[in-house]
């Protein structure tokens, strides 16, 4: 597991109350923003935030800066969670209620008709819900948590945008795209509020991550961690669990594993080369920390991000070149690449968007010719086969025998119905169809085994 890009994402998430925030800290933090924001500048000297600037902004800094080179690739926000107050429509409690049952479904073939459409959202509707919101839909772009009518307390809606989503739209344009698909769902009664808020930077420099020791990260955070993979540095974590966290890691590595091959093309847009590694700093911050310093609403927090990512590489986290001779931490110089990280330009562009976006969360092309193309040639291995083509059709015509002797007959069943449930099954993960109501698979079913019926008694 890549513990660096570790991120939870189910719903009932709780907050940690981490005693390392101070409001007036907060406070004052927000009020003071960023400083010089513009991406390569040195801050100007201010007491402990730096060195002064001595040559126009660039992708590689000054003597002053020890030489540091750093390329910005692409900022902005990775995850978002909100919450809507209102109240959910009674009829599309009903129905949910009896998608939750059918999802819950001991026949898989059944479950495929746990779904729910709005507009071109074909969402999953989950078998189980999430802490005291009793129904999940998910697709690749919301994870929408609801609560029943009667819930009075609890707001109508609890959701995840995921960040595919937010690489192809502003959170604006997300939030309102949101809001649209809520308001099919019933009676929004006030704006949204942020339960979370995760910014990020991409980057690429010459600094060694590992350079420094535990020591340089000067913060409130009670916890500092740092990780490997196979014996290659990965990254490091500060106060995860906090109101507020910090992870900087190889983001790079970790698509390895999440499979986001998708970020490359928007790195290359900003001149990234595929031999270089992209590290990632990344703010997770939290309803506690955002409602303590009188953030709560979704414009309130978007019109602030200047400020927060201020406080998050300012006052509650810098990372220092340790003086031995200075006992006191707070006097350390900062860190020529921090100062960089520091002044990223959330009132400017953070990076080209994906032009194109579905919510289907579908395999892709890599991925999916990737499995077939090598299960054809393990099959022409092991049969001896040369020719492509051949082996593909008899590796077809295999399959088909292998599954009609092997399950489709212990399940009473043909092959075509079979696979017909199956694609189903697979089409509500992947929230790429809508699939038919289970009277029409049984009409259905009675068709296709009157067909297998008449085509065995003709041999």
């Amino acid at each position: 597991m890549f513990n660096p890009t570790h991120k939870p994402s189910d719903l009932s998430e709780g907050v940690s109350n981490q005693h390392e925030t101070n409001e007036s800290h907060e406070k004052a933090a927000l009020a003071a923003g960023c400083g010089d924001t513009r991406l390569g500048a040195c801050p100007e000297d201010s007491g402990r935030r730096g060195v002064p600037q001595d040559a126009p902004p660039s992708n590689t800094a000054s003597n002053k800066c020890n030489s540091v080179s750093f390329m910005p690739l692409r900022w902005g926000v990775d995850s978002l969670y909100l919450s809507y107050p209102g109240m959910l429509d009674e009829s599309i409690d009903s129905r949910l209620r009896s998608l939750k049952e059918v999802a819950r479904s001991a026949l898989p073939y059944e479950q495929a008709n746990a779904q729910y459409q709005v507009d071109e959202h074909i969402f999953e509707v989950k078998d189980k819900g999430s802490g005291l919101f009793p129904y999940v839909l998910q697709d690749g772009a919301f994870r929408i948590a609801l609560s029943r009518p009667t819930a009075k307390s609890l707001p109508m809606a609890y959701v995840q945008i995921s960040s595919d989503f937010l690489s192809a739209n502003i959170p604006q344009d997300a939030e309102t795209h949101l809001r649209k698909i809520l308001q099919q769902l019933g009676l929004l009664s006030g704006t949204a509020n942020v339960s979370r808020i995760d910014m990020f930077v991409d980057f690429v420099s010459d600094v060694n991550m590992e350079s420094w020791d535990r020591h340089a990260w000067v913060t409130r955070a009670h916890s500092v961690n740092q990780y490997a993979v196979q014996g290659s540095f990965s990254g490091w974590t500060i106060g995860l669990g906090g109101v507020i966290a910090c992870r900087l890691y190889d983001k790079t590595l970790e698509i390895q594993e999440s499979g986001k091959d998708y970020l490359k093309e928007l790195w290359a847009n900003a001149g990234w080369k595929a031999d270089q590694r992209v590290w990632r700093l990344e703010f997770e911050i939290k309803r506690d920390l955002l409602s303590q310093i009188k953030l709560a609403t979704f414009s309130d927090v978007m019109g602030h991000l200047a400020g927060l990512w201020g406080y998050a590489t300012d006052d509650w986290l810098r990372l220092c070149l340790p003086d031995a001779s200075d006992k006191t931490r707070s006097r350390w110089a900062i860190h020529p690449l921090w100062q960089y990280l520091a002044s990223v330009d959330w009132e400017g562009d953070g990076g080209k968007l994906l032009s194109r976006f579905s919510p289907a969360r579908a395999p892709d092309d890599k991925y999916l010719f990737g499995r077939a193309l090598s299960l054809i040639i393990s099959f022409m291995a092991r049969e001896g086969y040369s020719d492509f083509d051949e082996a593909g059709n008899k590796l077809l015509s295999w399959i088909q025998s292998y599954t009609e002797n092997r399950i489709c007959m212990a399940e009473g069943v043909s092959f075509d119905q079979y696979v017909s449930e199956q694609v189903a099954i697979k089409s509500r993960l992947f929230n790429t169809a809508l699939n038919k109501s289970g009277e029409a698979w049984d009409r259905e079913a009675k068709e296709n085994s009157a067909k297998a019926y008449l085509k065995a008694s003709k041999g």
